[in-house]
C-alpha cells in the first residue's frame, strides 16, 4: 500500500513496508537510509523542530547557549519545547551570550516565573551562573567535551560536561536534566545538542571544529529506537547507553565518518512515516 502526504513543504511517499523491506542487505539499507536522510535534512525541517531556536542567532556563543537550553528542554511536545525556549530567549533579551556574560543578581530576576515541566527558574539561574563562570575564561563549550573524550566516542566528554555544571553553579535538583552515560543514560538530548554543534549541513551548524562527526552518538529515543530495531540495526530492547553503543556500531559500518546523519532518517521514518 502506498500513499502520499506533504510535510515541511515536501511531498513524501509513505510505504506500508512489506517484510522484504526489513530484510535488506547492507548496500540496500545504506541506499534506503541515505534517501531518507536527504528527504529530512533540509531547511524545511527547521521550522517545526527545537533546532530553530539556535538558528535565530549567528554568533557561536549565542548558538551554543540557545542550543543548550533548547536541547535540555527537549522532552514532551515539540511545540511546547519551542515556545518555552522562545520564552527563555525573550527573558534574556534575545541575546543569550550577552545576558550570560553580564547577568547581575538583579538581571537574574527576569527569569523568575519561568517553568518548563520540572525545569524552573532556579534551574535556569544555576545554568546561567555556571555558563557565566565558564565564559569568563573560555570561548566555547566545545572544550568541555574534548577535554575528556577518547578515540571511540564522547562518553567521557558527556560525563565531564555534566560534572562541570554540578561543580559550578547548578542545584542538586537540576542534575536530573544533564544525563550521564556512566549511569546508563542514553543521553538523548545532549547527543542531539552535539549533533547540532558538530555536524554541518542544512540543519546542523558545524560551529565546533575540533570534534569529529564520526565520534557522535545517535540521539536515541522511542521513535529512532523502534525504527532501528525494525531495520535490525539494534537488538537491545532498552533505550540506554548499551543500546546507543550498539546502534553506533551499526551506523558506523554504514558511514564511519558521519554516522549520526542517519538520525534524520530514523526520526523521519518513525515520526512522519510511522515505520514499524
Amino acid at each position: 500500500m502506498i500513499f502520499k502526504y506533504r510535510h515541511y513543504l515536501i511531498e513524501v511517499t509513505i510505504f506500508v513496508f512489506p517484510l522484504e523491506m526489513l530484510l535488506m542487505n547492507e548496500n540496500e539499507l545504506k541506499s534506503f537510509l541515505n534517501e531518507k536522510y536527504l528527504i529530512y535534512s533540509t531547511v524545511d525541517f527547521i521550522k517545526d523542530d527545537p533546532v530553530q531556536i539556535p538558528h535565530r542567532f549567528t554568533i557561536t556563543q549565542d548558538i551554543e547557549i540557545a542550543g543548550l537550553f533548547a536541547a535540555v528542554f527537549a522532552w514532551g511536545q515539540r511545540k511546547t519545547i519551542i515556545n518555552k525556549s522562545k520564552d527563555l530567549m525573550a527573558r534574556m533579551d534575545n541575546s543569550p551570550f550577552d545576558f550570560v556574560k553580564n547577568a547581575s543578581a538583579n538581571d537574574l530576576q527576569s527569569l523568575n516565573g519561568f517553568v518548563h515541566r520540572t525545569f524552573n527558574a532556579d534551574d535556569v539561574k544555576g545554568f546561567v551562573l555556571a555558563l557565566q563562570k565558564f565564559y569568563a575564561t573560555s570561548d566555547s563549550l566545545e572544550t568541555l567535551f574534548i577535554h575528556e573524550h577518547d578515540a571511540h566516542d564522547l562518553k567521557n566528554g558527556l560525563h565531564q560536561f555534566k560534572r562541570y555544571f554540578i561543580e559550578n553553579g547548578i542545584l542538586a535538583r537540576t542534575e536530573r536534566h544533564l544525563p550521564d552515560p556512566f549511569k546508563g543514560s542514553a543521553a538523548k538530548r545532549i547527543n542531539m545538542y552535539l549533533r547540532w554543534m558538530v555536524r554541518n549541513d542544512a540543519v546542523d551548524f558545524g560551529v565546533w571544529k575540533n570534534i569529529s562527526p564520526g565520534l557522535l552518538s545517535c540521539p536515541l529515543d522511542v521513535h529512532s529506537g523502534r525504527v532501528a530495531r525494525s531495520l535490525s540495526l539494534l537488538k537491545r530492547t532498552q533505550n540506554d547507553w548499551q543500546a546507543v553503543d550498539e546502534l553506533n556500531s551499526a551506523l558506523r559500518k554504514i558511514d564511519a565518518s558521519d554516522p549520526v546523519k542517519y538520525d534524520f532518517a530514523l526520526f523521519g521514518l518513525g515520526v512522519f512515516e510511522k515505520f514499524s
